[in-house]
């Protein structure tokens, strides 16, 4: 009887794992696994889908558009159940999730947004605006509304980085008293943003404050302030990185924008979910996400691109 019920119960638990297994395969796809932004959301994604007994796969498309498309035909050939994407641009990716669709694969899109409808079942993004704007507010405050200021910009191909700049500008430049004297894309790397940084501080000895397009390039800018002896200018960044946390935590920079990644991810695994049972997310396709502002004031509330009280 003890052997029969080894058996019965060996015989369950395979039946169980084969149930499970059959749920699939989610495709999770962003541009870099090396940016802590872009790891955390994958990260959060790939184990929300596995906690809901599907299995994952991740890739990164380094923001080329030929990559993407391979990746997504990859994910076909795969037969995936669904694709969970952070795209590498706006217009490049239309095809891809086109494709991807018309071979009965839901693309469930996050972060990046496409300038296109009804071709991805969901496009769930942080509101960039809103959140440019908030920042911006509490960069022009920091400054006391005076002053030389620096920008460095994102990548231009990337949709998020021209909202960016737009939410900024819309709060200082209708500052009469702050003054604009270099705007340099840093393409979201720490260390082009260093480089372009030192530049701007041998070319203008009066900047007083520098807001970056997002945090990597933040850090990016404090390390080459600190490098050149400089103190008392004013750094803000926009994602919400661990990192950039911190260092507002210790006073080393004024504050940023966080994107609330986890919580788009494990929405993006939960309609894609959701679809494949009942054939709708219950859900508008386009989800603007507002940011949160971080500061010293709210610093210990945040870890990990996630507000835990």
């Amino acid at each position: 009887m003890k052997s029969l019920a080894i058996l019965v119960l060996c015989l369950l638990s395979v039946g169980c794992h084969r149930a499970e297994s059959s749920r699939g395969l989610f495709a999770i796809i962003v541009p870099s696994q090396d940016n802590p932004y872009f790891k955390v959301e994958a990260d959060a994604a790939a184990a929300h889908a596995r906690e809901l007994g599907y299995r994952t796969r991740i890739d990164a498309h380094n923001d080329d558009a030929y990559r993407q498309d391979n990746l997504i035909d990859a994910a076909i050939a795969s037969g995936a159940q669904a694709i969970i994407l952070d795209n590498a641009g706006a217009d490049s990716s239309i095809s891809a999730v086109r494709r991807a669709t018309k071979a009965g694969i839901p693309v469930f899109l996050i972060d990046r947004e496409i300038q296109a409808t009804g071709v991805a079942k969901a496009q769930i993004i942080a509101d960039n605006h809103q959140g440019s704007y908030i920042v911006a507010r509490e960069f022009a405050q920091s400054m006391k509304n005076t002053g030389e200021y620096a920008e460095l910009l994102g990548r231009e191909s990337d949709t998020n980085a021209q909202i960016r700049t737009d939410g900024f500008h819309q709060v200082l430049d209708h500052i009469s008293t702050l003054k604009l004297v270099s705007s340099q894309s840093a393409n979201w790397s720490q260390a082009e943003a260093f480089q372009k940084t030192e530049t701007m501080l041998q070319s203008h000895g009066n900047i007083a404050g520098i807001i970056a397009g997002n945090d990597t390039m933040a850090l990016g800018a404090l390390a080459a302030v600190k490098s050149a002896g400089k103190k008392h200018i004013i750094i803000t960044g926009f994602d919400g990185s661990p990192d950039v946390v911190a260092a507002i935590r210790a006073g080393e920079l004024q504050g940023t924008s966080l994107q609330p990644a986890v919580l788009i991810a494990r929405s993006a695994v939960d309609e894609a979910v959701r679809y494949l049972k009942t054939g709708s997310t219950g859900k508008p396709e386009k989800q603007i996400i507002p940011c949160d502002l971080v500061t010293r004031m709210n610093a210990d509330d945040y870890i990990n691109f996630e507000k835990i009280r």
